[in-house]
């Protein structure tokens, strides 16, 4: 099976999904890595050290900045510019790379296979294993049109291992670089964080707020210290997160009461997360939350409430008082890890 894999990549950092990508469509037989954008001779380099047969690159000013229009009409006009084109074209799962998949799949008149977490193929025939309903249920589905179009959920494949050794000559690619709009400039966001590649996640929920041996400064209402105190169990959370470097995760009710942005939130509308391990932290386990978290491949939950629903999703529960256990576990993985 003759497999592209579009490398996905912001100012030169390349999504991590994208060398899983890769690994999968190696493991199908032939790959070609796609790698678009301006100085990009790096990429390029990993891609063939990360297992690509074959590099095209499409390379020019105007692919700088990622914008789908350009970048579509490339790849569109390229794919359509073969005498074989490929049998599969995989993206990992990014807001640009939906958009950029389904663009393409209109041009090339094809579908898109969206959010897969397994693939199987027999001949030129894909099937894809993807979670609907809330994750509810898996469906195995296949597309018709050719060639086909898939998103892999990030962290559901194996990543390949980098070979130095490897090496190979790009080729390049004709670049379509009209485009309607432009890039004028960015602006950070509110706080920087990739749940969605993180193999370690500490999430906190309403009960990070609940620690009645903190006192408040005077002079606040309750609003102001019920966040203070939040504040002070984030702080808690970020501690072992930390020391197991990982990334800092919430439930939609603490981001709704203003505890933490709302980038950390994980569940059905917040970010969907596949780590190795996922502590729970004061989170009663609200299907809206488990949905997000329920293919991690460990979850441990730490909860008063003996009766909440996140025990019945983890393999370890604790029942007890976070503002105890937590501190408690980040001493003993900072002696252990050495840190």
């Amino acid at each position: 099976m003759k497999t592209f894999v579009y490398i996905d990549h912001f100012k030169g950092e390349v999504q991590p999904a994208s060398w899983e990508a890769l690994g999968l469509g190696k493991s199908l037989g032939a790959v070609s890595a796609l790698v678009f954008g301006s100085g990009v001779d790096a990429i390029a380099k990993a891609a063939f050290e990360y297992g690509a047969d074959e590099v095209l690159v499409a390379e020019d000013a105007a692919l700088l900045d990622f914008r789908v229009e350009p970048y579509a009409a490339t790849l569109s006009a390229f794919v359509s510019s073969l005498s074989a084109s490929p049998d599969l074209i995989l993206f990992p799962t990014t807001a640009r790379t939906r958009e950029l998949a389904a663009m393409i799949a209109v041009d090339l008149n094809t579908g898109v296979l969206t959010d897969i977490s397994a693939l199987e193929a027999s001949g030129n025939e894909v099937v894809a294993t993807r979670p609907i309903y809330e994750g509810k249920l898996i469906e195995k589905t296949v597309c018709s049109g050719k060639p086909i179009i898939a998103t892999i959920r990030g962290r559901a494949f194996p990543k390949p291992e980098a070979d130095a050794s490897k090496s190979g000559t790009a080729t390049k690619v004709e670049v379509k670089a009209d485009a309607l709009t432009e890039v004028t400039g960015y602006s950070a966001s509110e706080s920087a964080v990739n749940l969605g590649d993180a193999g370690v996640i500490v999430s906190g929920g309403r009960g990070v707020s609940n620690n009645p041996s903190l006192q408040p400064p005077a002079g606040m209402d309750e609003k102001q210290a019920e966040l203070w105190r939040a504040q002070q169990g984030f702080a808690i959370i970020t501690d072992l997160a930390n020391a197991l470097g990982g990334a800092v995760g919430a439930s939609r009710a603490a981001v709704d009461a203003g505890y933490i942005p709302y980038s950390h939130q994980v569940g059905q509308t917040g970010k969907v997360v596949t780590p190795d391990l996922y502590i729970a932290c004061g989170i009663s386990g609200a299907i809206q939350h488990l949905v997000g978290m329920r293919n991690a491949k460990l979850v441990v939950a730490i909860n008063k409430d003996s009766d909440a629903p996140i025990f019945k999703q983890a393999r370890y529960g604790v029942v007890g008082d976070l503002f105890q256990i937590v501190p408690a576990l980040t001493e003993a993985f900072k002696k252990k890890l050495g840190k």
